[in-house]
């Protein structure tokens, strides 16, 4: 069986279904072997696993495995199949100045990201598409200059919506009298809301309390992602940001979730008791930032992810530029299975990227 059959194998599971020992067992066979591949298949990540010893014979433990920084992605082209193979090149988002990630799909890799993605929305959602409200401009979906992570997670979220209504028109001005037609049209219907953390908050909850507005949501999942600097800069909390905007919607689960342009697909979301959750798709250690050693659960570090989805550039194993906690493995109250951890924030001088951050800036 080759790596990209192994990778379908892999997203025929249910995605919070195995217990420790069989995930670790199975994750890490399929991580070397995905690692041994893109040796082979990239030239400049085989010249970096060189320099570091790296040894094509060995089964490593995940926590010895090569990591690359995430800030590798903005200086060097890297992908893992021909150039006329490539159907699509995301990006990150980045304020004025900054450079910008580059991620190089093949049409193999674009459709596991959404398999992906789609096995693990719908474990929370249910399997049946609901009305969607996108808190953003439509015109994400048509101006190549907002055509990076925010666009992309825009598109790809919107696999899980019907009706698909955006909130804020094209000056991201909110559609009041329009938002409230629609809510009220499916008010029988579980809806879904999704949009980046500092836009949901200052574009749509802000609004609406502005103009004292509740939309009496009877059942809904608003999904968020996206930086939380500027909004720690005015002082809103997690529960607070979670409480006011329940305020303005109703009976809204709240569920903000982690991810990034480097391992797209590859979400971490929140459950109902608050912790990110990592799937069978993916992994997550703490280091130690004086000498990369994995931390111990509880113990604040720099986060790395590991994901079963890149298989046309080498971003399986990265070292993000965020620091937080892994909380335990098995036991959250939620009943989901695999590791669960928090995000503390940025580590100190790294380049503030976030979708949301960078259109507040």
């Amino acid at each position: 069986m080759n790596i990209l059959e192994r990778q379908q194998e892999f997203l025929k599971l249910p995605p919070y279904s195995l217990a420790r020992e069989e995930k670790r067992r199975q994750f890490t066979q399929y991580i070397n072997e995905l690692t041994r591949y893109h040796f082979k298949n990239c030239p400049e990540y085989a010249r970096m696993l060189i320099a570091l010893n790296f040894s094509l014979q060995k089964n490593y433990e995940l926590k010895e495995l090569p990591f690359l920084p995430v800030s590798l992605f903005k200086a060097f082209e890297l992908h893992s199949v021909p150039q006329e193979k490539i159907v699509k090149v995301m990006k990150s988002s980045g304020t004025s100045g900054q450079s910008v990630s580059k991620v190089f799909l093949d049409s193999t890799n674009s459709r596991a990201q959404m398999r992906c993605l789609s096995n693990i929305v719908t474990s929370f959602t249910g399997g049946k598409r609901q009305p969607m409200i996108i808190i953003d401009t439509e015109l994400v979906k048509k101006d190549p200059r907002l055509y990076s992570a925010r666009g992309a997670g825009i598109i790809g979220f919107s696999i899980f919506g019907r009706d698909i209504f955006f909130a804020l028109d094209k000056d991201m001005k909110l559609r009041t009298e329009e938002l409230k037609d629609f809510v009220a049209a499916h008010q029988d219907s579980k809806i879904i809301l999704f949009g980046y953390t500092y836009i949901v908050w200052q574009f749509f909850q802000q609004v609406l309390k502005e103009k004292k507005i509740s939309l009496n949501i009877s059942d809904g999942d608003l999904f968020h992602i996206g930086g939380w600097k500027k909004l720690q800069a005015a002082s809103v909390s997690v529960e607070n940001f979670r409480q006011s905007l329940q305020e303005v919607c109703g009976n809204v689960r709240v569920r903000d979730y982690y991810g990034m342009v480097e391992q797209l697909g590859s979400v971490f979301v929140e459950c109902e008791y608050g912790h990110k959750h990592c799937s069978i798709f993916s992994d997550i250690i703490t280091r130690r930032g004086k000498d990369f050693s994995p931390c111990e659960f509880g113990e604040v570090g720099i986060i790395e992810l590991m994901s079963v989805l890149p298989s046309s550039y080498p971003g399986h194993i990265i070292l993000t530029e965020d620091e937080g906690r892994i909380l335990g493995e098995d036991d959250c109250p939620c009943g989901r299975k695999g590791k669960y951890f928090e995000i503390l924030g940025r580590i100190k001088q790294a380049e503030v990227r976030g979708c949301s951050d960078t259109y507040g800036q």
